[in-house]
């Protein structure tokens, strides 16, 4: 689906190909592997094709479905396996999850899910000892221009109310 709609984009990208012999000698699968490993990290470099739809549901959907299922059943363990690997993706593939995250969020406005978002990344990245003052100048950013985040669901109650599509 990539091809027929980025076929200028991906004219110069190979996918890697398969030999008629020796296919599953340890060199041949090294090779493809990494051959492999740098289709995707180019696939993932051009915007407009990690933005679209057919990337985004190939790589992530299926991962934060089965995440969301699990944190609706209150299964939080299992779920945070899943939602790890989801966040850990764009990450092995060239980019920054979490802040690429909060980009998108922020660059849709007022997007309901920012506020939440930033309580649960602040909360998250003092649990870790990770640094947190841009998203709580962002947070005090939200509360100046009216926005009462008290009133607002958590980022778990939002996942639970709105399926991912």
């Amino acid at each position: 689906r990539l091809r027929c709609r980025f076929s200028c984009d991906m004219a110069s990208v190979a996918f890697p190909r398969k030999r008629l012999r020796r296919n599953f000698t340890a060199e041949t699968i090294a090779k493809r592997s990494r051959a492999f490993e740098q289709f995707l990290s180019h696939l993932h470099s051009i915007d407009e094709i990690r933005r679209s739809p057919e990337f985004l549901e190939f790589f992530f959907l299926p991962d934060l479905q089965a995440a969301q299922r699990l944190t609706c059943t209150g299964m939080y363990r299992e779920a945070l396996a899943t939602w790890a690997n989801a966040y850990r993706l764009p990450d092995r593939l060239g980019g920054g999850s979490s802040r690429r995250a909060l980009q998108l969020l922020e660059a849709q406005g007022s997007h309901p899910l920012l506020g939440p978002f930033l309580q649960a990344h602040v909360h998250l990245a003092w649990k870790v000892g990770k640094d947190k003052r841009r998203s709580e100048a962002r947070l005090q950013d939200l509360r100046e221009a009216g926005l009462l985040l008290q009133q607002q669901p958590s980022l778990k109650e939002c996942l639970i109310k709105e399926p991912l599509e």
